[in-house]
This record gives structure tokens, C-alpha cells and sequence, in this order.
């Protein structure tokens, strides 16, 4: 019941104008002066009311359809999907409303009115005008339409965008809020995901694989690290128990590349991840195997003698 709260009050209000609107509808004939007024004020509020309720009406609408989807729950992949679609959608809805109540309360002044028939005439030329003049605004609208239905990415995605890696927050028609790791935020114009590449690490799935690099002397012994990378995802709730892989990937002039590939339920957990096997190898090596971290070798030789 809490969701149909919000359409009582324009509810209320608007039958209360409308039966206002009747009641007084032969008396208002004779008033003059300032109460003359009054009549066509009554419409403007009732115009405005029923667009009030509208808008709240879409409100419910989209209450009622998302509460069949838990967004909050580990695989929220589907619940995103609908819930990203239902958002553009009701601010679609919502946006013509608000433009047909506003042109209808601007066609109840009557020199409006007679302006708008000569307007209405020459609608060609001022739509080419228009069209010219707001086509940035146009294509920022087009693009939040085709996110919504192409979605390359949606709500609560993890993105990699500018550099700074977060979260879809907020998708709106003309912009996109993203949430970076560190609170901030970042807004960008919808027609810029149409227009540049960025990474979704979400994509298809919420499961991810992360990436820790370390970089070490030749004398390294591997196997001994891989045992420690059994033991220490072993001992962790972060690791899905999916990929786990000691590889080395690159041998440089003073130290060898090894990467390690584990996987996680989702975005944020494989950050911890990572973070968590780069400090506990960083230490199995400073107490187990100090020779193995990186070093410069310096090999002076004496001096032949004659």
C-alpha cells in the first residue's frame, strides 16, 4: 500500500479543482476584475494536476514492475538488465507528460492560441530551425534511448571509463553518472559511450578474473609459489574457486614477469582479491626467499697481473 501513497495527494487535489471547476462554472461567467481570472487559473491547475498524477501513476507502475526483481542479490544480472530499461523508460514517459501538460496549459490563452495557428503554418522551417539549433540536445536524447535498449552497459555495471574504474550509478537521457572507487564522481554525456570505447568488466557476468603481476630474480623457485598461492586462496571467502593460475609471462634483462589469474564472484571482490595475493606473496617471499626479490648484480673483477 505505501506505493499507491503517492498518487493520494494529486489525486486529491485534482478532484478537489475539477469539482471546483463545476461548481462555480455559471457563476464564474459574471465575474469580473481580478476574479475574472480565476476560471482560467483553476484550468491551469487542473492540467497541471493531472499531470501530477500521471507522473506519479508511472511512479507505481514502475514500483510494481521491479519488485518482482532483487537488484541487491549476487547474480543481478537479469534484475539490471530490466531495471536499466524501466528507468529510461519511465524518464522517456515522464518527459513527454511534462511537455504535453505544459503545451496544453499555453494553448488554453487564447492569443497563444491564435499565435500557435500561424506558428503551426510555418512548422517546417522552425522545426529545420530548431532541429539545428538543439541537435546536441536531440542526439544526448537519442543516445539515452539507445542505451536503454542496446544497453552496452547497465545499471550497477562495472566500468573502466577516462581512466577511473566504478559503477553505472545513475543512467539518464541526456547523461550518465559513474561512481568511481573513491567516492567521486564521474558524469558524462550518454552520446560519449556511443562514440568512444570503454571497458564493462560486467558485461555478460558478474564473475570476473583479476590480475596480479610480480616481478622477481631469476633464482625465484616456482613451484615453491605456487604452493603459496594454493595455501593462500585456501585460507580466503574471496576466491570462487574457479581460475587459479602461476604463470611466467615475460623474462627481462634483471627480472622475470610472473602473473597470477584468479577469479571472483564479481568486480569489487576481485579488487580484495588482488590486493590480498599481492601482499601475502609479496611476504612469503621477503621471509622465505629474500635472494629471489628484484636485484642489481654488480660482478667486479681484479685486475690481471703481469
Amino acid at each position: 500500500m505505501k506505493i499507491y501513497r503517492r498518487l493520494i495527494l494529486p489525486l486529491v487535489v485534482t478532484v478537489c479543482l475539477v469539482i471546483a471547476k463545476l461548481y462555480f462554472k455559471e457563476d464564474s461567467a459574471a465575474w469580473q476584475g481580478v476574479w475574472a481570472w480565476l476560471p482560467h487559473a483553476n484550468t491551469i491547475l487542473i492540467i497541471s494536476g493531472f499531470t501530477w498524477c500521471l507522473l506519479a501513476f508511472t511512479g507505481i507502475l514502475k514500483a510494481i514492475f521491479l519488485k518482482q526483481y532483487d537488484i541487491s542479490k549476487e547474480d543481478n544480472l537479469r534484475a539490471r538488465k530490466i531495471y536499466t530499461q524501466i528507468n529510461i523508460l519511465q524518464k522517456i514517459i515522464n518527459f513527454i507528460l511534462v511537455v504535453l501538460g505544459i503545451g496544453l496549459i499555453l494553448i488554453s490563452f487564447e492569443p497563444i492560441r491564435k499565435i500557435g495557428v500561424g506558428v503551426f503554418a510555418s512548422a517546417g522551417v522552425a522545426g529545420i530551425i530548431i532541429g539545428f539549433s538543439a541537435q546536441k540536445a536531440i542526439g544526448a536524447l537519442i543516445a539515452g534511448i539507445q542505451i536503454a535498449f542496446a544497453q552496452p552497459f547497465r545499471l550497477d555495471d562495472a566500468v573502466v571509463v577516462e581512466g577511473e574504474w566504478g559503477w553505472i550509478e545513475e543512467i539518464n537521457l541526456t547523461y550518465v553518472v559513474v561512481r568511481i572507487w573513491d567516492q567521486r564522481r564521474l558524469v558524462l554525456p550518454t552520446t560519449y559511450f556511443l562514440e568512444n570505447p570503454f571497458q564493462n568488466w560486467t558485461r555478460t557476468s558478474a564473475d570476473i578474473i583479476g590480475s596480479v603481476f610480480l616481478y622477481t630474480d631469476y633464482s625465484v623457485p616456482f613451484d615453491a609459489l605456487r604452493q603459496q598461492l594454493d595455501q593462500i586462496l585456501a585460507n580466503t571467502t574471496l576466491w570462487d574457486k574457479k581460475t587459479k593460475v602461476l604463470q611466467v609471462t615475460d623474462a627481462k634483462e634483471r627480472t622475470v614477469e610472473i602473473r597470477i589469474l584468479v577469479s571472483a564472484r564479481n568486480s569489487p571482490t576481485a579488487w580484495d582479491l588482488r590486493v590480498h595475493v599481492r601482499e601475502k606473496m609479496i611476504e612469503f617471499l621477503q621471509k622465505s626467499y629474500p635472494e629471489a626479490l628484484p636485484r642489481t648484480r654488480i660482478i667486479l673483477e681484479g685486475e690481471q697481473k703481469s
